[in-house]
């Protein structure tokens, strides 16, 4: 799927509106995730805390109907750009750290870390790291051999 403009602006004014909840001026929460999930026959993104309590609701219309195997690697992604696009309002968050947001699927099994906000943490973009075994044990062999 080729992600639209459309596609981003409405996933970040549901990321913004969950920030929104949370401004950084306010005591911190004791909320650990903000759990993210896509429907792939209505388009539907929620969010929801701890307690699952609806922090947002909204449709991307380039997701409804969308039948491929791929569905939630490609709002994954969608997610984690628009998080990292985002990432200063992200961290100011009025939560205890550390929290993530965490894309789940319609049975709310965790699918994908998308975001963790942690002093110590950083989740790398999975397509970053793709091969990286490869690439680590052939930089070994060449480096053993010198």
């Amino acid at each position: 799927m080729m992600t639209t403009e459309q596609t981003f602006q409405q996933t970040e004014r549901a990321i913004r509106k969950i920030i929104e909840k949370f401004p950084a001026n306010q005591e911190a929460s004791q909320l650990t995730d903000i759990h993210m999930s896509a429907n792939q026959d209505t388009g539907e993104l929620l969010a929801f805390d701890d307690d699952d309590k609806e922090l947002n609701r909204c449709v991307v219309e380039q997701w409804i109907e969308y039948k491929e195997d791929d569905f939630y690697d490609q709002v994954a992604a969608v997610l984690r750009k628009v998080l990292q696009a985002n990432s200063q309002l992200v961290e100011s968050m009025s939560i205890l750290k550390p929290y993530a947001f965490v894309l789940e699927d319609d049975e709310r099994e965790t699918i994908s870390e998308l975001y963790v906000v942690d002093d110590d943490t950083i989740i790398i973009d999975p397509i970053l790291m793709k091969d990286l075994d490869e690439d680590l044990d052939s930089f070994f062999k060449k480096l053993m051999k010198e």
